[in-house]
């Protein structure tokens, strides 16, 4: 899967659980500080990004989450194993 997809399914993850408009999400845009997500929005965006993509992020993969482009990076390597 080519990072370009990836980011784009992420893209999707992120609208569907924060039920925001994904025209301003880049690889850049931040969860918390640019999206507003709260500590149970990252859960269900971990999850949803683990359902997704059919992987496991385990705990310290996801508290260095922090970006999209963190999520496009952790799944490309959960992938890749």
């Amino acid at each position: 899967m080519t990072t370009e997809k990836t980011f784009e399914l992420v893209k999707e993850v992120v609208i569907d659980v924060l039920k925001i408009d994904g025209d301003t999400i880049t690889m850049e845009t931040r969860f918390i500080e640019d999206l507003k997500a709260d500590s149970m929005d990252q859960f269900f965006l971990i999850d949803g990004f683990c359902e997704k993509f059919d992987i496991d992020i385990d705990d310290e993969a996801a508290r260095a989450i922090q970006t999209v482009g963190d999520a496009v990076e952790a799944i490309d390597k959960a992938i890749a194993k």
